[in-house]
Parts: structure tokens; C-alpha cells; sequence
């Protein structure tokens, strides 16, 4: 008997165990009772409670295979392998026909990362149980941990075999499917499980995603409608249905599908945030601004919210509201490499060349080293007057971009305006060599270097050869 939290005359036991527990009484409880107990526990995630209860079962109790299963299993997830594999061998020896026993021992297989040793203890467990799914679940599981998608994917289908209801294993197989990037063969399996299963709105909704990966928007569709008949509170297939309608572009009715999910369950950032963009494409901006507003604060750690946002103020040029929010962000998340791009192009934009510089220098030391980051932070280093720190910043994207024609004439720019004739002219002839036609970086950036005598007769040789 499992316990449920809804009736107290079926919590019983759990009632008198946790009484016992304050009042340091000791009562008796047969095995079932502890069993059902620390199982709860477990199951709730109460490692602690599900200690005490199978050590006071076991006092009572010192024969329960079933408590001292439970006990094993405990010390597994504790980490306490050895004393849990010598416990493992002493009931093998009473009982080496339980397909527990087995079942526990590859589990500490599986920790210690043998699963081949694994998946051969699981299938002798196989040959001994009747519960067959649970079994096939685990050995899928265990080829997962090996990259083995193909195999894994065969035991999940076994396991639904034996439990059309088992739900897990059926994002399982298509977990596999999708990795193995079988869309199609996804889809015919599914149709397959529907054939016997035709209201499972669960396996309607992974029809819908998979012709949604392979663009079939259409049929995405008629699958979502389906898993909605099946179940019309189901909100995933009323959140997908609004992405595949943004697609083909019909925005009045994936709003309409996004308000459903708001009127079946708690709000949902999501949800907010895809009605701003389709009423944004609707070109309602009073609306998707306020939507956006909604989402950010509705979850502050989404920065597709706050990215919206300021891209919606940027858009319309108002860059002092896509500051404001922009910094509003970085003060929530200040390692956000995306916020940090925005940070450094508004300030640029403003002219606000210090903080822009200190933008663009905090995006590369994230990790992000695309090439006009480099270009950009280099040219505002030039108009700040900081030639040295110009050429660091070139030297640093050269190391990732050795053949860029637009660092060699900045390079060449810097070298000559600082007077270092000869490594200018070793820069220019690199950049000539390159593509003499973007000598428009020199002529834009560092004009007096665009007349000298020496670099005007270099690029002329360049554009006639």
C-alpha cells in the first residue's frame, strides 16, 4: 500500500511512524508498514527519514530482504559502494534467485562506469522477474551512459511493450531517435504506437515535433490538434501549436493559443514572451512591449526577456531605454556575453566610447571572439587614443584570425601613425597581399598614412599586379 497524501486514513502507518519518531517512543509496525514507509521517503527525496525508518524496520525486522534492499540501495546513493556490495553478497546467498539482488548490483556497476557489467546483470535480472519493463527501462538507460542511442532506443521500445503507459520511455525512444537525428523513422514508430494507442496525446505531441524539426509546419499542425482532442489541457501541445502558427505566420492565433496555457496553469514567461514577438510582427508595439515587460517579471533570469527588450528600444532608436534595461540585466546576470554585446553597441552608439570599450572588452573576456568584436573595440581603442591597447587587441585577434585583411591595414595604420615605418609597411605588404581593394581602412581611419608618399606608391604597385 503506497501513501496518499490526500487521505489520512491511508496514511496511517506514515502518521504513527512520524509520531513515534517525536516522542522517542518505539512502536511496532509489521514489514509491509516500514517497506511502505521508507519507500515514501525515497520518493519524496527524504534520504534521512528513509534511514531511520529501515534501520528501525531492520530492529524489528533483521530478516526483511525487502528493508535490506532498501538499505542498499541507500548506501549506493550514498556513495557507500563496498559495504553495500558486501551486503549485496550476503543475500545473494539466501536468495540468489531475486532479481533484486541483481538489479542492486548493477546499480553499483553503473556507478562505478562499468555498464557492460551492468546491462549483463540487468539481463539476468530479466530471467527473473516479472517486471519486465522497469528492467528494459534501466539496461536503456545503461547503454545511454554508453552513447549507445541505437541499443538504447531497441530496450525503451521493449519496455513499451510491456507498458504502453510508460510515458518515460517513450520521450526515451524519441530522445534516441532524435539524436540519431531520425525524424522520419521517429514519426512511423509513432504513428506505429498510435495505431494502438490513437488518443495518447503524449505521442500526438512528439508527431508534432518531429515534423516541426523536418519543417513540415502543416503537418506539425494537424498533429498538435490531435494531442489537444486527446486532451485539451494539455499546455505543451497548445505552446507548440503557437510556435509552428508563428511560422506560417498566422500571429492572431498563436496568441490565442499562448493565452489557453495562461488561462489552464500558472503564467509562464514563455508564454509572455512569444505573445510579445507575435504582436511585435503584428506591429501592436504597445502591446509587445508590455508583454516583454511581463515576461522579465515573471522570470528575471530570461534573458531572452530582457533581450527582447532592448532590442524592441534599439530598434527604435531610443538607446537611453535600451541602456537603462540592458544595465538592468547585466546587474541580474553580469556574465552574459549577449547582454554584454548590447551593453557595448548602445554605448557606441551613444558615443559613450569609454563604456562602449569596456562593453566589447568584457565580451571577448567571455569567450566571445567574433571578428568585428575584435575590429570594433580596436577602432573605439583609436578614437579614445589608446594606439598601444589598439595593437594588443589586434595581436590577441590575430591569434584567432591570422589571415584578416581588415586587422593587417589597422595594424599597418597604427604602426605608421606611431611612427614604426618599418612594421607598417611589414603589415601593409600583408594586407596588399591579402586584398589591396579594403585600402578603404586606411583612407577612413588614418588619412595622414592614406597620403604618405611610401604607402600611396605600395598600394598603387598592389592594385596594378
Amino acid at each position: 500500500m503506497k501513501f496518499n497524501q490526500e487521505h489520512e486514513e491511508d496514511n496511517f502507518p506514515l502518521t504513527r511512524f512520524e509520531s513515534m519518531l517525536k516522542t522517542n517512543d518505539v512502536l511496532f509496525f509489521d514489514s509491509d508498514d516500514f517497506e511502505n514507509i521508507v519507500n515514501h521517503y525515497l520518493e519524496n527525496g527524504k534520504i534521512a527519514l528513509a534511514k531511520k525508518a529501515v534501520k528501525l524496520g531492520l530492529d524489528q525486522h533483521p530478516s526483511s530482504s525487502n528493508l535490506k534492499l532498501f538499505k542498499i540501495e541507500i548506501l549506493i546513493f550514498e556513495n557507500k559502494l563496498e559495504e553495500a556490495d558486501r551486503l549485496l553478497a550476503e543475500l545473494y546467498e539466501l536468495e540468489p534467485q531475486n532479481e533484486e539482488v541483481y538489479i542492486q548490483k548493477a546499480n553499483i556497476y553503473s556507478k562505478q562506469d562499468d555498464h557492460t557489467k551492468a546491462i549483463e546483470l540487468l539481463e539476468t535480472a530479466l530471467e527473473l522477474t516479472d517486471a519486465d519493463a522497469d528492467i528494459y527501462s534501466l539496461i536503456g538507460m545503461e547503454y545511454l551512459f554508453m552513447d549507445d542511442f541505437q541499443n538504447a532506443k531497441f530496450n525503451f521500445m521493449k519496455c513499451l511493450e510491456v507498458d504502453e503507459d510508460d510515458y518515460s520511455a517513450l520521450y526515451n525512444v524519441i530522445y534516441c531517435f532524435d539524436f540519431l537525428e531520425q525524424h522520419e523513422e521517429a514519426i512511423d514508430y509513432l504513428n506505429m504506437f498510435l495505431d494502438k494507442n490513437p488518443y495518447c496525446e503524449v505521442a500526438w505531441h512528439q508527431v508534432g515535433k518531429q515534423y516541426f524539426d523536418l519543417k513540415k509546419y502543416k503537418k506539425a499542425l494537424a498533429a498538435y490538434d490531435f494531442a489537444i482532442i486527446s486532451d485539451d489541457t494539455f499546455i505543451g501541445a497548445y505552446f507548440e501549436k503557437g510556435k509552428v502558427l508563428e511560422k506560417l505566420g498566422r500571429y492572431n492565433e498563436a496568441i490565442e493559443n499562448y493565452q489557453i496555457t495562461l488561462g489552464l496553469d500558472d503564467p509562464t514567461s514563455f508564454a509572455y514572451l512569444r505573445m510579445g514577438k507575435c504582436y511585435q510582427k503584428l506591429h501592436c508595439d504597445d502591446l509587445a512591449i508590455t508583454y516583454f515587460l511581463k515576461t522579465v517579471k515573471e522570470d528575471p533570469l530570461l534573458d531572452k526577456g530582457w533581450i527582447a527588450i532592448t532590442d524592441y528600444y534599439t530598434k527604435k532608436m531610443d538607446y537611453q531605454n535600451a541602456l537603462y534595461y540592458i544595465n538592468k540585466a547585466i546587474n541580474i546576470d553580469g556574465d552574459n556575453v549577449l547582454y554584454w554585446k548590447r551593453y557595448a553597441k548602445i554605448n557606441n552608439r551613444l558615443k559613450f566610447y569609454e563604456e562602449a570599450e569596456r562593453g566589447y572588452s568584457k565580451t571577448l573576456e567571455l569567450g566571445n571572439y567574433e571578428l568585428e568584436t575584435w575590429l570594433t573595440r580596436c577602432d573605439i581603442l583609436i578614437n579614445l587614443g589608446e594606439l598601444e591597447a589598439a595593437i594588443t587587441n589586434l595581436f590577441e585577434a590575430l591569434e584567432f584570425y591570422p589571415e584578416s585583411v581588415q586587422i593587417e591595414f589597422r595594424l599597418a595604420g597604427l604602426f605608421f601613425t606611431q611612427g614604426q615605418d618599418d612594421k607598417g609597411h611589414f603589415h601593409l605588404e600583408n594586407a596588399l597581399r591579402l586584398e589591396p581593394d579594403y585600402d578603404i581602412i586606411l583612407e577612413e581611419l588614418f588619412p595622414f598614412v592614406f597620403a604618405k608618399r611610401s604607402v600611396v606608391q605600395k598600394i598603387q604597385k598592389a592594385k596594378k599586379s
